[in-house]
């Protein structure tokens, strides 16, 4: 039997990254189109030999997200077809930042403030958001490691595999905020403190004595064990209510030890987890403080970033794609 053809449609914030989403699909073989008409949306698909990427924002002719999602549920009535949406974005501070880096101009903002383009695109594209597969956080995502994620979920070894829900394992500073999207939070603050011994201090909750101190916590043992079960009983029941992606947070004082030590605990978790059942979550996960600090383990289930590939994802570099 023949294998449907992946259709990924992407969209997102300007300036968040989603050319550089579209090379990456790319450079795994898919044939990548940059925001054509959405009314040639389907005899494009129909014509498609191979795997498809299509780029769809607000710079798009006729963007309309209500008709996104209609174009959307049609290919997904399609049994020849495997469709997905991502939407990209980043947090509003990163994505000034890159518009002031690379003195472009907003797409909805041509005479105005950049932050008012960014509010009106919120708003706007927020009904994808809502109708995404995989919803794309580049605040703090180095490029080679955003090109790592796109090729483990949609490269060949994934080709003829299920849609899975996708899981973000985020670890984080109360200092610096929630993660926006975050659905679950869990607080673990109330561990003892690896800052307060200037021996481990400078270390992360990644290296082994790091990782012993927190977990020689008397509490440790039974709060991971009430978490995991937590996470058990709630994953298959998000499965099989629909649920496409969950973002699952754990914070302390710095984002950097007892945080961090408990998110590896449970991605080690949810890998023997699915393993058993079936292969049905898609695992990421990120150290959001130490990604800040330019740490290589901020993304431990992705490549480390290389020489030439270690700038941040959305610095404007155009992909090499079609166009219509």
């Amino acid at each position: 039997m023949t294998e449907p053809v992946r259709v990924v449609l992407v969209s997102g914030l300007s300036g968040a990254g989603k050319l550089s989403v579209l090379r990456a699909l790319e450079d795994i073989g898919f044939e990548a189109v940059d925001n054509p008409p959405l009314t040639m949306l389907g005899a494009m698909v129909d014509q498609a030999q191979r795997s498809m990427a299509v780029g769809v924002d607000a710079r798009t002719s006729g963007f309309d997200p209500g008709a996104v999602v209609n174009a959307l549920n049609d290919l997904r009535a399609d049994p020849r077809l495997r469709p997905e949406l991502i939407y990209v974005w980043a947090e509003e501070t990163v994505l000034l930042r890159r518009y002031s880096e690379t003195r472009r101009r907003h797409p909805l903002a041509l005479t105005g403030r950049v932050s008012d383009g960014i509010a009106e695109e919120q708003v706007l594209t927020d009904p994808l958001r809502e109708a995404a597969d995989l919803v794309l956080d580049t605040s703090d995502l180095p490029l080679a490691s955003m090109r790592a994620l796109i090729e483990r979920r949609y490269g060949a070894a994934s080709a003829g595999e299920a849609p899975r829900m996708a899981v973000a394992l985020v670890s984080f500073s109360y200092a610096h905020g929630l993660p926006r999207d975050a659905d679950l939070v869990f607080d673990a603050r109330f561990l003892r403190n690896p800052h307060y011994d200037p021996i481990l201090r400078p270390g992360t909750g990644l290296d082994a004595d790091v990782a012993a101190y927190v977990e020689a916590d008397p509490d440790f043992p039974a709060y991971l064990r009430m978490v995991e079960q937590l996470l058990d009983l709630l994953l298959p029941r998000f499965i099989q209510e629909g649920k496409k992606y969950v973002t699952i947070a754990v914070g302390c004082t710095g984002g950097r030890h007892r945080s961090v030590r408990i998110v590896e605990k449970l991605a080690g978790h949810l890998r023997g987890v699915d393993g058993d059942a079936g292969g049905r979550l898609w695992l990421h996960v990120a150290h959001r403080e130490l990604a800040r600090m330019g740490s290589s383990g901020a993304f431990p289930l992705a490549l480390a970033p290389t020489a030439q590939e270690s700038g941040p994802v959305g610095t404007g570099e155009a992909p090499r794609v079609s166009s219509v």
